[in-house]
């Protein structure tokens, strides 16, 4: 197994970066996501990428330690990749998904089947994880009208959860801190902490009003890498059967071997009713998504009546570049067995982090298949995503030639495949230092 990667010795960090014409230009024009300009007024300059590493304008290399939000399964500029993608255009750039259909949008859909949890047979595609969220539960909510139990409408979800960004997605995920301004707009959810009496006392208490139920298996991301076991993931299959329910696991980002495995819900031994995948879905290298159903859901919409099909797309549904990088994603991580590689890559950070436990600034330490995080103690409150230290420790971090992106007082590893031990080992004592920082 080969992985692609640049040299690994960090650049030297004794000096402050340089803020050069392109962040000014960017300062003037560019609006960025989750980002507070008056306390983080300046971009990183980002020039080129190869591997996991990035190299900055500047010239310094930095690390990319969060794999680009997630995203970067493989590492950045994979030939292969890059290769299947080119080819596609060259042949087919664009075609509209509504009544037509094409070669890499089949294919990709047949595999993404046959990798699957079991009784998967439809796939739904979108452009982002915050829509294959979206497409999920319209599919729910809509089923059940079609089934003449239009009462059924109130979605389980935990408590901290995060799903996305659009209206559905939002609603679904917890308002605090994020969606608060929206509040009003937002339809209805019992949220529940993540424990099986919780989630059995919620479906009992809703009865025929509740309409499935949606969670992150094995790990919510956002929420600060909290990790949940493979038995509670089971009891919440086994509650959403014995309720007649179904199950959204939002696999956008756990999804192509985070966790270890393919997916978080074939670690916990279990079968969604929808998955939702994005992210690693193109090894981060085009923006797509997909949902995929059971038959069951598929059959609902089906009827002479055209009001009952599905209406929900995008113009760039099963756009043939993106399937073709799929595919050629799916290849390497197969071939490479990207599951078992994030493995050893996350344990290996664990490792070299895990004699900080007694640490006083360390409240928790935590991480699954690929990832590694440390929960500081917060300098003031009690934590969470607004925790002060964040733009601090990501500051730090970087004048040490890696990128992370602290969650609030969580501080999470999460490199992409092509990770060397040696690299491991140096995010492994940039996380050690930044806890005294």
């Amino acid at each position: 197994m080969t992985h692609e990667t640049a040299p690994s010795t960090p650049p030297p960090h004794d000096a402050a970066p340089q803020t050069d014409d392109l962040v000014l230009r960017d300062a003037s024009v560019c609006w960025h996501p989750y980002t507070q300009h008056a306390l983080e007024p300046h971009a990183l300059p980002v020039a080129s990428a190869k591997g996991a590493w990035l190299e900055l304008t500047d010239g310094r290399r930095i690390f990319d330690g969060i794999s680009s939000w997630w995203a970067t399964l493989h590492g950045h500029g994979n030939e292969h990749l890059i290769g299947a993608l080119q080819t596609q255009l060259t042949r087919l750039d664009h075609v509209l998904f509504g009544g037509a259909t094409h070669e890499p949008a089949v294919r990709l859909a047949e595999r993404l089947i046959e990798h699957a949890p079991a009784g998967l047979t439809r796939v739904f595609y979108s452009d982002n994880g915050s829509t294959a969220i979206e497409v999920a539960l319209k599919m729910v909510l809509q089923r059940w009208v079609h089934l003449d139990q239009p009462e059924r409408r109130v979605i389980v979800a935990l408590d901290s959860a995060y799903h996305g960004d659009t209206f559905g997605a939002m609603s679904v995920g917890d308002p605090d801190p994020f969606f608060q301004a929206f509040a009003p707009f937002l339809f209805e959810v019992r949220r529940v902490p993540p424990t099986e009496d919780a989630m059995v006392a919620a479906l009992e208490d809703l009865g025929s009003r509740a309409a499935g139920v949606i969670l992150e298996p094995l790990l919510q991301g956002a929420a600060g890498m909290l990790v949940q076991s493979e038995a509670y993931v089971r009891a919440v299959r086994a509650a959403c059967d014995q309720h007649g329910i179904p199950l959204i696991a939002d696999e956008v980002m756990t999804g192509f071997g985070r966790t270890g495995a393919m997916f978080a819900c074939d670690r916990a031994g279990i079968a969604p009713d929808l998955l939702c995948l994005a992210k690693g879905l193109t090894g981060g290298m085009f923006p797509m998504s997909a949902t995929l159903a059971t038959e069951s859901f598929f059959e609902a919409f089906l009827a002479q009546d055209k009001s009952r099909a599905f209406f929900h797309g995008h113009t760039f549904t099963a756009h043939p570049g993106g399937c073709a990088v799929g595919l050629a994603s799916l290849d390497l991580l197969l071939q490479d067995d990207v599951p078992a590689r994030l493995e050893a890559i996350g344990g290996r950070i664990r490792a070299g982090i895990a004699h900080l436990s007694d640490h006083p600034k360390v409240r928790d330490l935590r991480g699954i298949g690929g990832i590694a995080a440390i929960e500081l103690e917060p300098e003031s409150g009690s934590g969470g995503y607004l925790a002060g230290q964040a733009p601090r420790l990501r500051a730090a971090a970087i004048e040490r030639g890696v990128l992370l992106r602290p969650l609030g007082n969580v501080l999470y590893a999460m490199p992409p495949a092509c990770t060397t031990d040696e690299e491991a080992d140096r995010v492994a004592a940039v996380m050690v230092e930044l806890v005294d920082v």
